[in-house]
């Protein structure tokens, strides 16, 4: 049988990381094993639904290289794939199951289903409206009384299934609550269509969270009063924010959108949230998604919640953006350089960078002294560890000035050789030389580059004017 997987995200907003990991985990199962990855759109929950949500899931799938072989946009076998498009399915399936003994019309309302069920007692609703004759309900119901389609418990004992990630599992029955399959507007509740889209799409895997271990025993009895395969089941702990709280966008936690703003490349993103909950086996963490398509394995999923360490993304990030080449980078930074003065050059700027980054979101703050010093304290200019203070800048600066005036190279490589002789020349350490520049031309405790990267990139002009202005301070 061929391996099919879905992602079936609901249009809620932005692209939680934890959805993005279950699609992750769809996708591989599905290209490891020369299968079909589908997208569906469950948009039954109206009151949820967010106006673009859904071109925020095409574009970050796109974005990070998660190709899906059926969906809305590119069309299928098993469309329509938007469930708002599947209402009369789900109608037709509902009334069948009806007739098999899965499931009865239930004519109680909300509240009087909300006040026989008490979740801290672990009391379920049981529906009295099972009791009535189907002959009945279906008159009721053709004389405009309102209904809904509920599921129909009647076994004892417990249900056993198989998960691939936590094994063999046993429910009561007695757990199980009757609940609503098909709603009074005619739509499905997220239970039912799931069931029923899994099946006519011919999906063999379902990943989700570790949540619906506890209803899976609902969609199985589904499954078995229509007589079909119900698929594996992966069930995956949650992504946490820390040892007590899950991850969360409702509790403002980052999205993907987030990260990638703040300058995170969806390569890495997508490198680490595989890494939240599935061990390679090896010591190696840099993987390219092709070549997690290759070595992904279902087994070597975790059982324990993973913790997201924005540190750790972080240093993943910055082992990306040194493994670009360096027109790559250059590209991916300019959008950062808003505002930079034309006597920059920004290609020396992206080259001395690169290696310095771990977000492109650090660019803005690294390099806001290339616009203008900033003001700064004189005690700047006091380093135990290159023997300087006001006093030796005060002393050094005035022959920095008028060595560097009188070079026409400028490259970072001879300015360094020159300075280092000026420092020989004077009798001092070239910290003494090359620590007070770099005050002089930054005005920043720490810079993305030395005193002579940082002279290169604002050009000979710019540098002996800021030289100037500091020794002015100085005096």
């Amino acid at each position: 049988m061929k391996v099919r997987t879905r992602f079936a995200p609901s249009p809620t907003g932005y692209m939680h990381i934890g959805n993005l990991r279950t699609a992750l985990y769809e996708y591989l199962i599905a290209k490891a094993n020369d299968g079909d990855f589908l997208l569906r759109i469950e948009d039954t929950d109206q009151k949820r639904y967010v106006e673009g949500a859904t071109d925020i899931i095409y574009s970050t799938l796109k974005t990070v290289g998660m190709d899906w072989d059926e969906g809305p946009d590119i069309g299928g076998n098993y469309g329509p794939y938007i469930q708002s498009e599947r209402k009369n399915i789900y109608g037709e399936y509902a009334h069948k199951l009806v007739e098999l003994g899965g499931a009865h019309y239930c004519f109680c309302s909300k509240d009087e289903a909300d006040e026989e069920k008490n979740e801290e007692l672990n009391i379920k609703f049981k529906d009295p409206c099972k009791l009535i004759p189907l002959e009945e309900a279906k008159k009721r119901i053709a004389a405009g009384e309102p209904y809904v389609i509920r599921q129909t418990i009647n076994k004892k004992g417990k249900s056993k299934y198989h998960d691939e990630v936590y094994g063999d599992i046993e429910i009561d029955y007695d757990e199980l609550d009757e609940g609503v399959l098909l709603k009074s507007d005619g739509l499905p509740t997220y239970n039912f269509a799931n069931v029923v889209d899994d099946h006519l799409m011919k999906i063999t895997h379902v990943v989700r969270g570790n949540e619906y271990i506890s209803s899976t025993p609902k969609y199985n009895l589904i499954y078995e009063d229509f007589g079909w395969e119900h698929p594996l089941y992966v069930h995956v702990p949650p992504v946490m924010k820390d040892a007590q709280h899950k991850l969360s966008k409702r509790n403002g936690d980052a999205s993907f959108q987030d990260l990638v703003t703040k300058g995170y490349l969806p390569e890495a993103i997508i490198n680490y949230i595989a890494l939240l909950g599935w061990n390679p086996g090896t010591e190696q963490e840099i993987f390219s998604l092709d070549d997690l398509k290759k070595i992904f394995t279902v087994e070597r999923l975790n059982r324990s919640p993973a913790i997201f360490d924005i540190t750790k993304l972080t240093w993943m990030n910055g082992c990306y953006i040194r493994a670009l080449s360096e027109e790559k980078f250059h590209e991916l930074a300019k959008p950062y350089y808003n505002d930079m003065p034309s006597n920059i050059d920004l290609k020396i700027l992206s080259k001395t960078l690169q290696p310095r980054v771990e977000t492109l979101g650090d660019i803005p703050n690294q390099t806001d002294f290339l616009k203008s010093v900033p003001e700064y304290d004189l005690e700047l200019y006091s380093n135990k560890k290159m023997k300087t203070d006001a006093e030796v800048a005060k002393a050094n600066l005035p022959s920095i000035l008028e060595t560097l005036s009188a070079q026409s190279e400028w490259t970072n490589e001879h300015l360094f050789e020159i300075l280092k002789g000026l420092a020989e020349k004077m009798g001092v350490k070239n910290g003494q030389i090359l620590y007070p520049l770099r005050i002089a031309l930054s005005g920043k405790e720490t810079t993305p580059g030395g005193a002579t990267e940082i002279a290169v990139i604002i050009g000979k002009d710019e540098t002996l004017k800021r030289i100037k202005s500091a020794i002015q301070k100085l005096d």
